[in-house]
């Protein structure tokens, strides 16, 4: 099979892991950046030019599109899609996975537990908001934000005030989540391939953060996820159409609740803390469905 990885860094884990699991699985794979694709639009002869020539008999291809070159790399996806490609992740998918308010809302009409959220249009009721979601402490988020960036735990009613009326002057685009104190600051994160979770890990903030992200310096161990929260997982993936995804979810007193569903998850985090071969449960996807 020749299988396509989309990748703007060739040297980042998930890409090397996925290039040695194709190669391992006798697949012929390249790595090539999203953004140096010329999407070239014809009658029936949808076409991508890339250094110097046309991609042609491309059977899969594996996006890692990162959160700043969304709306380029999805047109990448979307064309290889046009060429008769498979796509461990559709390019609508892609794209209603980087809008964490319609995220929200998909997850939400599926009836998947989820953290009360409020999203308003620079309402000047800030009260009225922080009201909506049980009060402080609380957690505010940019829709924009990854990675742990932009996301801010408010602890008394004056600091949510002054946090929210900030990011409003600026008119920064945030939600109001209410805060999951018995998560104690560690999310799980369940890496689901094609309707199974492959591998889980629960990731704890570092002392004094209640951020779990490991780019933030958190730390990793393997869990064995309970089967209400294995279906959760296996439900957001379905419900936001990815084959692929890391879910990320919360531990609560009222069952896991979904804190977000990633459309590019890394690899190393999970790979390093279960032992497991999480490349070669992607690239087995692949091959089920070509």
């Amino acid at each position: 099979m020749n299988i396509k990885i989309l990748s703007r860094n060739p040297n980042l884990y998930s890409t090397q892991r996925l290039v040695e699991a194709a190669k391992k699985r006798k697949h012929n794979v390249e790595v090539i950046d999203p953004l140096k694709c010329d999407i070239v639009i014809e009658k029936r002869r949808p076409n991508i030019y890339y250094k110097g020539g046309y991609i042609e008999d491309v059977d899969a291809i594996i996006p890692r599109i990162g959160a700043s070159v969304t709306f380029y790399g999805t047109a990448v996806v979307r064309q290889f899609e046009m060429m008769g490609a498979f796509t461990t992740v559709g390019s609508e998918a892609l794209v209603r996975s980087r809008d964490k308010l319609r995220s929200l809302q998909v997850l939400s009409r599926a009836k998947i537990g989820l953290p009360k959220t409020v999203f308003t249009n620079y309402s000047r009721d800030v009260e009225g908001v922080i009201k909506q979601v049980g009060g402080t402490p609380l957690v505010i988020k940019l829709l924009e934000g990854t990675q742990g960036l932009g996301v801010v735990l408010a602890e008394t009613r004056n600091a949510a005030e002054s946090v929210i009326e900030a990011f409003n002057g600026l008119q920064a685009r945030v939600i109001v989540q209410e805060f999951i104190k018995e998560a104690k600051g560690a999310d799980i994160r369940a890496f689901v391939v094609d309707g199974h979770v492959v591998g889980a890990i629960k990731r704890q903030g570092k002392e004094g953060e209640f951020r779990s992200n490991l780019h933030r310096g958190g730390s990793a161990s393997v869990i064995e996820l309970t089967d209400e929260e294995e279906v959760a997982a296996v439900r957001a993936a379905k419900a936001m159409g990815l084959g692929v995804a890391g879910v990320d979810l919360l531990q609560s007193g009222r069952g896991p609740l979904i804190l977000e569903v990633n459309s590019s998850p890394g690899l190393e985090g999970i790979e390093k803390a279960t032992e497991k071969d999480i490349a070669k449960s992607v690239i087995r996807y692949i091959e089920k469905n070509v």
